[in-house]
C-alpha cells in the first residue's frame, strides 16, 4: 500500500518466570475478593462485542447481529444507545469523551454523537480500497487510532472476497484521513491494548494463537514486536498494575506483564468475546460473553481512571 509504514522486528520470546500451572478461578488473588463471581446483567442479545467505557464510567458495548450499541450506566440501568450502529464491532472513548467504532457494515471507522447519531465517518477506504472489516480500536494520548483489520466474511456483504492482500494493524493518526501500515506479519489480529503511558501495544494473533507486544514510537509507529504468550484472544484489556486481560472459549484467562498466568475467571458461556473496566471507580469488569453481559467487582482499577485522564 502507498505510504504504508511497516516497522516490525522479528518476534522475540519475552523472559518469564515459571508459569503457574494450577487453575486461580475464584483463587485469592488480591485482583478479586475469594468467592466474587461474574454477575449475569442480561442474556437477551444475539452477540455481545466491543465494550467501551466513557468518562463517567458508564459502559457501550454492542450486538452487532442486530446493529444495536447499548448502554450499561453506574447505576446500572440498561438502555439502547443506538440502533443504526453500523455493524459495530470494538470501540473506544477519546479523551473528549466522543465514541469511535469499528463499523464492519461498510468497513469503516465511525463517530458518533452523544444521542447515538452517526457524527462522521473517521475513516472509509484504503487508498480506494475496503478495509477487510475493522475489528478492535485502541486510542492513544494524542488521539491517534490503532485498529485491527481481520477479514471474517459477513452475511451482511455483498462482496465475497477481500479488497486487500493481508490482515494487518494500522495507525490513524489525530486529524488525518488516510491509515498508515505499523503491523503486516500477522495471521489475522484481532484484540488490541494499549498500555497507559502509550509506550507498548499487544496485539493478539487469533488465528495463530498469540498474543505480541510492540513498543509504540513517538512517532506512533510499532517496533520491536515480542512474542508475549502462545495464547491468541478475541479481546484485550489492562489493569492498573499492567496484567493482561485475555478472552476466549474459557472466559478470562489473566497474566502478569511478564506473561505469567496468574487467574482464571471462568463465563458459563460458550464464548467470552471481550471486556473492559468500568464504573465510577474503573473497578467494574464489564464482560461481553455471546448472547450475554457480566459484570465482576475487581480490587483492581482499568489502566485508565477514565476515558478523558490518562494516568
Amino acid at each position: 500500500m502507498a505510504g504504508a509504514t511497516s516497522i516490525v522486528s522479528k518476534p522475540a520470546k519475552l523472559s518469564l518466570s515459571k508459569l503457574l500451572m494450577t487453575d486461580s478461578s475464584y483463587s485469592t488473588t488480591n485482583l478479586f475478593k475469594s468467592g466474587t463471581r461474574p454477575v449475569l446483567v442480561s442474556k437477551q442479545f444475539s452477540f455481545t462485542e466491543g465494550p467501551a467505557a466513557d468518562n463517567k464510567g458508564n459502559i457501550y458495548f454492542t450486538d452487532q447481529p442486530n446493529n444495536g450499541i447499548w448502554k450499561y450506566d453506574t447505576n446500572g440501568k440498561l438502555m439502547l444507545f443506538s440502533n443504526a450502529a453500523g455493524r459495530s464491532n470494538g470501540m473506544y472513548f477519546t479523551k473528549d469523551n466522543k465514541l469511535v467504532t469499528c463499523a464492519d457494515e461498510d468497513n469503516q471507522i465511525w463517530q458518533f454523537k452523544a444521542d447515538g447519531t452517526k457524527d462522521t465517518v473517521l475513516l472509509s477506504s484504503a487508498d480506494g480500497h475496503k478495509f477487510n472489516g475493522p475489528n478492535d480500536l485502541w486510542i492513544d494520548a494524542k488521539g491517534g487510532i490503532y485498529f485491527t483489520d481481520p477479514y471474517y466474511q459477513r452475511d451482511y456483504w455483498t462482496r465475497t472476497k477481500p479488497d486487500l492482500q493481508g490482515e494487518k494493524v494500522y495507525y490513524l493518526a489525530k486529524g488525518q484521513s488516510k491509515a498508515v501500515v505499523v503491523a503486516e506479519t500477522l495471521q489475522k489480529p484481532n484484540g488490541i491494548a494499549g498500555t497507559a503511558d502509550g509506550k507498548y501495544l499487544y496485539v493478539a494473533d487469533i488465528k495463530a494463537n498469540k498474543t505480541y507486544r510492540f513498543d509504540i514510537t513517538k512517532e506512533g509507529a510499532l517496533s520491536n514486536q515480542q512474542l508475549f504468550i502462545d495464547k491468541g484472544s478475541d479481546g484485550l484489556a489492562l489493569d492498573e498494575q499492567g496484567n493482561v486481560y485475555i478472552t476466549g472459549s474459557k472466559g478470562i484467562t489473566i497474566f502478569s506483564n511478564l506473561g505469567e498466568k496468574i487467574g482464571l475467571i471462568a463465563i458459563p458461556e460458550s464464548w467470552t468475546a471481550n471486556l473492559c473496566f468500568g464504573g465510577i471507580k474503573r473497578n467494574v469488569l464489564f464482560i461481553t460473553a455471546s448472547k450475554a453481559v457480566y459484570t465482576m467487582q475487581m480490587n483492581v482499577h482499568g489502566s485508565t481512571k477514565n476515558a478523558s485522564k490518562q494516568r
